[in-house]
């Protein structure tokens, strides 16, 4: 993103504006001629679209447990040790459970009419073993007593589990930017106070007893739909996505113990619709599916993928500074905005401050974390075992602990970095302005006291490790990448992704060459 020199001097002198009362507390002492460094190794000679397209066109996707993680994994450490890394490595973490990829797949509606069905095997569901042809059956369960009306009237056939979606015209665009009175209005949002979050976890109450039902029908239906002895599920592969996108999740049980279940598949809306209306009006589908889907359990651990730069100061080398990513993704497409972006972004970091030479006081820790779309597993194991956990008893930390500085993410898409969420830590605001200042012409304006959710950050926010992601322009992420079968090398912005590693290795450098470590905030408070 680039940015005119008049209008670029007016956010300048805004985000001055707004951070004067911060900037009075404190003054960082930033190396203007290391940045410089960074800013020439990033933008003249970067290798951040190289590494993504490894990520993506050659190795992905990246489903935790699969052949093709481990495989993208295997050529991340050769790149680490031909940058002269220290120790690149993986750390076990587990169980995780069985791995599975996709080796085949084919769909098309062979009568009435025939046509190719745009669809995808869902992740840890069993395959057809040969292609298997079968009626289309639309059922309609939205309680336990609906089941009795289809006993004994499914067998063989594909059944149907949800009416066809409504594809709305698009009249926005899919993609955007932050605009400035976003961004000001991220940075002048309050604290939530305890007692409000208090009161939103008790308005979550109702919903979570709703999930909890939704769960228990789904079990039902699908315990329902296994003793009819169907061919198999289609649903529709919405979510958030339409216009041909497919989003895919998992379908199955990833459990070592877990037995068989039918093939689930998940299907582009346009084409589920097509199936539902025909059949809605009396006539029969037919369809053939061929789902070649296979297992992996002869380890059920998984890994982080983990590098160092030793510190150099004798004083401050055994303090810690990181910067990571998910390295995982699902399936459907390459996993590219999600998150070769941010795993991409931040070896392509540590390549920058590797390469440029630069000393680095305290020693830099990269990790690339795996089982984070299942529920940040990797982060939240490489964590408690690394630093510490809370429990009902309170925190119980290691020595680690004391050690660390802070830790980095980026898991927002390809988009350009505006800023960074403190998580509740109003002590670190000032320091961050400061060192946003001379990125500023790359975007970088905003801190907000905000919290963001979601990903690997959080595990070391949990036990009072400051942990950070930074705010980024959705472009299509929300829209049209996120989870989807178009999550592909070419939705990446090569310009956005370029400063978002010089914008990292910057905030890393500044981190690693700090007198102090960056400033905690207590555990527990998540504004």
């Amino acid at each position: 993103m680039s940015y005119p020199a008049l209008a670029m001097g007016r956010r300048v002198a805004l985000a001055l504006m707004i951070a004067a009362p911060l900037l009075a507390q404190q003054t960082e002492r930033i190396d203007h001629a290391a940045i410089a460094k960074i800013r020439e190794e990033g933008m003249q000679r970067s290798k951040v679209m190289e590494i993504a397209s490894y990520l993506t066109d050659v190795h992905g996707a990246r489903l935790t447990g699969s052949p093709q993680a481990k495989a993208a994994g295997d050529w991340t450490i050769g790149q680490l040790r031909s940058w002269g890394i220290s120790n690149p490595r993986y750390e076990m973490w587990g169980p995780f459970g069985r791995g599975w990829s996709n080796e085949r797949f084919s769909a098309r509606v062979v009568e009435p009419t025939p046509y190719t069905l745009n669809a995808h095997a869902t992740a840890w569901s069993y395959g057809t073993n040969g292609p298997v042809t079968g009626e289309a059956a639309l059922v309609d369960i939205q309680s336990a007593a609906d089941i009795a009306k289809y006993r004994g009237q499914l067998r063989g056939k594909w059944v149907m589990v949800a009416p066809a979606s409504v594809v709305p015209a698009k009249f926005d665009a899919l993609g955007r930017r932050f605009t400035d009175a976003q961004l000001d209005s991220m940075a002048a949002l309050p604290a939530i106070t305890q007692q409000g979050r208090a009161g939103q976890r008790g308005g979550r109450g109702g919903n979570q007893e709703r999930f909890r039902a939704m769960q228990e029908l789904a079990r039902e239906r699908t315990a329902f739909l296994r003793s009819e002895g169907i061919a198999g599920i289609l649903q529709p592969g919405t979510g958030r996505n339409d216009y041909g996108a497919i989003t895919v999740s998992s379908g199955g049980s990833r459990a070592a113990d877990a037995g068989p279940t039918p093939p689930v598949i998940a299907v582009a809306a346009e084409h589920y619709g097509r199936m539902a209306r025909t059949l809605e009006k009396g006539i029969p589908v037919r369809v053939e599916i061929d789902a070649d889907n296979r297992f992996h359990g002869d380890d059920l651990n998984s890994f982080n993928i983990i590098g160092e730069i030793p510190g150099t100061d004798r004083r401050l080398r055994d303090d810690v500074v990181m910067l990571g990513a998910h390295f995982d993704s699902w399936h459907s497409g390459t996993g590219a905005t999600d998150n070769a972006a941010g795993s991409a972004v931040m070896l392509e970091a540590l390549r920058i401050l590797k390469t440029s030479g630069l000393p680095l006081r305290r020693t830099v820790r990269l990790a690339l974390w795996t089982g984070e779309e299942q529920g940040l597993l990797g982060s939240r194991a490489y964590v408690r075992q690394t630093f510490g956990y809370v429990d009902s008893t309170g925190l119980t930390t290691t020595p680690a602990h004391e050690k660390f500085s802070a830790y980095y993410n980026m898991d927002n898409g390809t988009g350009a970095m505006r800023g960074v969420y403190a998580q509740g830590n109003d002590a670190v605001r000032p320091i961050f302005q400061q060192w946003m200042a001379p990125l500023a012409d790359l975007g970088m304006r905003v801190t907000t006291i905000r919290s963001t959710g979601g990903t690997d950050h959080l595990a070391f926010d949990a036990v009072g490790l400051p942990g950070f992601q930074f705010i980024q322009d959705p472009v299509e992420y929300s829209t049209r990448t996120h989870h989807s079968s178009q999550d592909l090398y070419d939705r990446l912005q090569e310009d956005d992704l370029k400063k978002n590693a010089v914008i990292v290795a910057t905030f890393v450098y500044l981190t690693a060459n700090r007198d102090e470590k960056l400033p905690r905030k207590p555990v527990g408070i998540t504004p």
